[in-house]
């Protein structure tokens, strides 16, 4: 992974951490609750795992290039998410009771991490940030790809959607749904540049698999 990324992935998550503890009224509070102590360390430790995929940022070979809008939406989301559960849990504003809820978040969110990662180990350097055809690009539809197109996609709803609840935030789970308008934008675009990239070997497997959901969507 380029240096560069890793150095931005840890301070990214330090600064989302650091917004987060902000919202909950500092590190005493913040730490004060167990989930939020376990939320922490998976984060970190997903962040770590991150180093290795070899995923990148390239543009490739061939970029949708009017794609890019949906990174500063991402962002938005993202730091909105950072503050505003937190916040929202703090005073007590639209809350779910009890650590049951934290602890589901912490499991869902530790769930989506690992999906949301797993389809970045399986493609490596072919995995961009970028709606782009990297060079020596294949189609994968094995494995994890098998069902779905887009498996790191639901690994992020699944995660956003755990970080709303480890804060039993439902404000949070509305931040976390908000993650659809960019992310159905973005398959449209990729399934476009697959489609002229692959053709007819990617037609076919469109008809036989699910976008996010086996059964549903």
């Amino acid at each position: 992974m380029d240096p560069k990324l890793i150095l931005a992935a840890l301070a990214g998550t330090l600064v989302h951490f650091g917004i987060a503890i902000i919202g909950a009224g500092g590190l005493a509070p913040f730490f004060s609750h167990r989930p939020l102590v376990a939320l922490t360390i998976v984060t970190f430790a997903l962040a770590f795992a991150s180093i290795f995929t070899g995923g990148n940022l390239s543009s490739g070979e061939r970029e949708d290039r009017a794609n890019r809008w949906v990174l500063p939406a991402f962002f938005a989301i993202g730091l909105l998410s950072a503050y505003f559960p937190a916040y929202t849990d703090r005073i007590g504003f639209w809350t779910f009771d009890g650590d049951t809820v934290r602890w589901t978040g912490v499991a869902l969110f530790t769930i989506g991490g690992i999906i949301r990662l797993w389809p970045v180990f399986v493609l490596g350097r072919r995995f961009s940030g970028l709606v782009a055809i990297q060079p020596g690009h294949k189609l994968v539809t094995t494995g994890i790809y098998r069902l779905i197109r887009h498996p790191s996609y639901l690994g992020l709803l699944i995660g956003a959607l755990g970080w709303a609840l480890a804060f039993r935030s439902g404000v949070g789970v509305i931040l976390a749904a908000l993650n659809l308008v960019p992310l159905v934008a973005r398959m449209n675009a990729e399934e476009t540049l697959l489609i002229s990239e692959f053709g007819k070997e990617y037609e076919a497997y469109r008809a036989r698999t699910w976008r996010l959901v086996p059964g549903m969507y």
